[in-house]
């Protein structure tokens, strides 16, 4: 049983928890972080799998993502591109195509330049998504209602839907326009930007890399294995409770848990309707990634399948010993058993001739109980009813994460960029009183 209070204590060792545990700490703040899993990362994670470091979660990053940016220059580090595709295949009206990658890049430009055209109109400034009421006029609509409403059947139609289905992770008819709009005027409006933020630049040293340099600089302990069961607030302090009867106490608490995961804790008081409403309905990022071990070495392709496959995506990132990785997505994990190399290979075959898929890797991230989603993509209406309520302090307690991001909302950046508001946020509400650090600095002086 824990008896000190410290500051803050930070529940997730994921980039938004690193973040705010590096930046209150600072501060001169006494800060610890609980993190329910054996290691920190959260949804990114850095794993030896087929023979090398694979990125199991969140992968990429860009130069348009400028908290991410701003990380990798603070520690020295630098990105990779994945390679440059020498062929492309694709789904579309019922057959399989095959050409270069610019022509598949031309096909999905055809209609998507037109669908993200209002993007900077509702969005102006996509790091302050709700500055103006404008977006709330289509919060309710979808992404594939839109795109049905826009475009008529047909090849096109097909692979813009695919398109925004591998973004989304998640099946279209309840995906918020909005989300898919907000993404876009992060890169001023330009699709082609915003795919390649999405999948172009790793780091070198991968996820775990930048991790391990936010930790080490925050100075906060860290308790592994400590899954929070219980969060309570009375006479000023926050007790964490975790699964297995520890506890932690801290004058605020930081929750970066993502919003599927959230109903599995006990908040006394209880949460808010609406901010117990959002954690169970936000996101509809229910789908898979699968790295794979193709036998031979293959010139580098991209393949784009259609909207309802179970995998709809692939690209390949490395060659090893003679052997080809790619990775590949898809929009509904319960509907593939990625482990299963067989049933990866009948998806890529579908696309893909004269390849054999002979070893696989992937994480269900939807079936994990700490997680329950991949990347968070909102769903029709979290913009204008459910984003403020969960961005709200509930008492002491904060909330941050990539879920509820301003504005790369789904990838690190978003993390941090909500991980360093919740920092700024906590210290404002420690700001009436001396710290932990410094009281006891004054009583031992």
């Amino acid at each position: 049983m824990e008896t000190d209070v410290y500051d803050a204590v930070v529940v997730g060792a994921g980039f938004a928890g690193l973040t705010a545990a590096r930046e209150l700490s600072r501060q001169g703040l006494a800060v610890h972080i609980v993190e329910a899993r054996d290691r920190i990362g959260g949804r990114t994670w850095l794993d030896h799998r087929l023979g090398r470091d694979l990125e199991i979660g969140g992968t990429w990053v860009h130069w348009t993502q400028p908290y991410v940016w701003a990380e990798l220059t603070r520690y020295g580090l630098e990105t990779t591109p994945s390679p440059e595709p020498e062929r492309a295949f694709w789904w579309a009206d019922g057959s399989r195509h095959e050409g270069r990658p610019d022509e598949l890049l031309g096909l999905i430009g055809q209609t998507n330049e037109e669908f993200v055209r209002d993007s900077r109109k509702y969005f102006p400034e996509p790091f302050r998504p709700m500055a103006r009421d404008d977006f709330k006029s289509i919060d309710h609509v979808s992404v594939q209602a839109r795109i049905r409403e826009q475009f008529p059947a047909g090849a096109p139609r097909d692979i813009l839907e695919s398109f925004w289905a591998l973004n989304f992770n998640g099946p279209l008819s309840n995906a918020a326009l909005t989300q898919a709009f907000r993404w876009v005027a992060l890169t001023n409006g330009d699709w082609a930007v915003n795919f390649e933020a999405c999948a172009t630049y790793k780091i070198v040293g991968g996820t775990a890399a930048l991790a391990a340099s936010m930790l080490a600089d925050s100075g906060a302990g860290i308790h592994y294995g400590f899954t929070v069961e219980a969060v309570a607030e009375d006479a000023g302090v926050v007790e964490i409770r975790s699964a297995d009867g520890r506890t932690v106490r801290a004058r605020t608490a930081i929750v970066t848990v993502p919003l599927h995961a959230l109903s599995a804790v006990d908040f006394e008081p209880p949460l808010p309707a609406a901010k117990a409403e959002a954690a169970s309905l936000g996101q509809v990022s229910k789908g898979a990634k699968v790295w794979f071990r193709l036998r031979g070495e293959h010139a580098p392709f991209v393949a784009l399948g259609g909207a309802d496959w179970p995998l709809n995506f692939f690209q390949v990132e490395y060659t090893l010993d003679g052997d080809t990785i790619a990775v590949g997505f898809g929009p509904d994990a319960s509907n593939i058993e990625v482990e299963d190399p067989a049933a990866v290979q009948a998806q890529l075959a579908r696309l893909v001739p004269g390849v054999e898929v002979v070893a696989v890797a992937s994480h269900n991230w939807v079936d994990d109980p700490l997680s329950g989603e991949t990347w968070p993509m909102h769903r029709t209406g979290f913009l204008s009813t459910h984003l403020p309520a969960m961005q709200a302090a509930h008492g002491l307690v904060l909330f941050a994460g990539s879920d509820i991001a301003n504005g790369w909302c789904g990838f690190i950046d978003g993390a941090i960029e909500s991980g360093m508001g919740a920092a700024l946020d906590a210290a404002s509400l420690l700001a009436g009183g001396l710290s932990v650090n410094q009281a006891a600095l004054r009583n031992n002086n």
